[in-house]
């Protein structure tokens, strides 16, 4: 029987999951599957980037991953590496707030309130700002059918206030995006689910969310990395893709439909490779480029998407006179920093830190205010410095200093994001039979989405090969 050609662009965490599943799912069945998997860079994982120094574990990109999104432990369970699987300290967690550190209020799910007390008590909010968010309580339902943003949703239920001191820098951190404009159905439609079915959000998530708590009384980690970095993951599933399956260092510049279901790809070395079907799990601005031919691909070059910068800056223990309990802080865009959050990551993640050192991850750069991530090193060192000097009096220069930059990496699921997804979603299946689209820059940002969305793609390859 002759074999089936799937090609696979894009080595980043999707295109990795898919080659992997595919060929589990090859050796399982002898189905005579050949998976070629191309990147144009010169190393696979996309963001997923770890550098040890000085025995340091530094992530460069993510650093973790939500526990109960199940799929990434799954994978690491598949490749052998799950003993490595560790969770997150726990600790207190800040908001900065007009030059001031205030603790995250007890019980606040992405920044809405399920507990009373540590609301009202919070000098997060004025008290014309928990008496609007008190409104919750008695407001109807909204009547909204369509898509809406996350701010329009939150300031409609709980004010500007709750909105600008605590719900937005959490999901900036997320999304790196201005939320007046992210979608609420393409980002969280569980909470417009929440509003519907009990017309209060705040009870509402009262009822839904489970106690954070253990019976210690200790709070609940949520997040996993390894222990050896993320990058070992992308390391563990590498070894066991088959050494032929994958081409680096070369790019598609176009795919072709050949007939009525087979495709021909054009490579920047000169060579074309025919494939049955093809997964792309590249960022959405490189695919009209791929299908120049085809205009229902136009849309793509629109989505937004932010620059960002990570910033890893190791000390010795005495050079931070003023230690802070607690696992880091989101900043408010009320306060005069330049630094979007801070990850205390020697106390949050301590196996990456060797004895008597301080290790701490800074971010910069978000939607409308991107300009930072171009300065030098240097320059965008001395900025994070002095943000972090306000609040933890820090006497001595970093022992060294890891800036990484992501240009145009975080894409922006704006108003109207899952509407044009699944048009284009329904005239690829139409007219490109074959060709299935998965990635960050479409159902999801983190590990476990993407990981999720590529063995969604298998899923999709194989039953069209059937």
């Amino acid at each position: 029987m002759e074999k089936q050609k799937v090609v696979i662009i894009g080595g980043g965490i999707t295109g990795l999951t898919s080659a992997y599943y595919l060929q589990k799912e090859a050796e399982k069945t002898g189905r005579p599957l050949e998976i070629k998997l191309i990147e144009a860079s010169h190393r696979l994982g996309g963001k997923i980037q770890t550098v040890t120094r000085d025995g340091f574990i530094i992530e460069r990109g993510p650093d973790s991953f939500l526990e109960r999104k199940t799929s990434a432990a799954k994978l690491s369970k598949e490749v052998g590496i799950d003993n490595d699987l560790v969770n997150n300290s726990t600790g207190k967690s800040y908001v900065l707030v007009n030059e001031e550190l205030h603790a995250m209020p007890g019980g606040s799910v992405m920044g809405i309130p399920t507990q009373m007390a540590p609301f009202v008590t919070t000098g997060l909010f004025s008290m014309q700002g928990k008496a609007r968010a008190a409104a919750d309580f008695i407001l109807p339902k909204s009547n909204a059918k369509g898509d809406q943003s996350l701010g329009q949703f939150f300031r409609r239920r709980l004010g500007d206030e709750v909105v600008e001191n605590l719900i937005e820098p959490l999901l900036s951190g997320i999304y790196a995006g201005d939320i007046d404009k992210l979608s609420l159905m393409s980002t969280f439609p569980q909470f417009y689910q929440v509003e519907q079915k009990h017309r209060s959000l705040i009870l509402g998530m009262k009822k839904t969310t489970p106690a954070p708590q253990d019976k210690s009384g200790k709070k609940k980690a949520i997040f996993l990395t390894l222990t050896k970095g993320l990058q070992s993951l992308v390391d563990a599933i590498e070894e066991r893709l088959a050494a032929d399956s994958v081409l680096k260092g070369v790019r598609v510049e176009k795919i072709e439909k050949q007939g009525n279901s087979r495709y021909s790809l054009v490579l920047n070395n000169g060579e074309n490779l025919d494939a049955d079907s093809v997964i792309l799990t590249t960022p959405h601005p490189t695919i009209p480029a791929m299908f120049p031919q085809y205009s229902f691909f136009d849309h793509l070059k629109s989505i937004p998407a932010t620059s960002v910068a990570t910033v890893a800056m190791a000390f010795p223990e005495e050079a931070i006179q003023k230690d802070i309990d607690g696992t880091g802080f989101v900043v408010s865009r009320n306060s005069d920093y330049t630094i979007t959050a801070c990850t205390w990551t020697h106390k949050k993640w301590p196996h990456t830190t060797p004895e008597g050192k301080v290790l701490i991850r800074c971010y910069v750069g978000r939607a409308g205010d991107e300009a930072v991530v171009d300065l030098s090193d240097s320059q965008i060192e001395k900025i994070v410095l002095q943000d972090l000097n306000k609040i933890m009096n820090i006497t001595m220069d970093p022992e060294f200093t890891i800036v990484s930059r992501w240009k145009d990496a975080m894409p922006q699921y704006t108003v109207g994001h899952k509407e044009r997804l699944e048009a284009m979603q329904s005239t690829v299946r139409n007219e490109l039979p074959g060709l299935f689209i998965a990635g960050s820059s479409f159902e999801g940002l983190g590990l476990p989405d993407c990981i999720d969305q590529g063995e969604k793609a298998v899923e999709n390859v194989l039953n069209y090969l059937s």
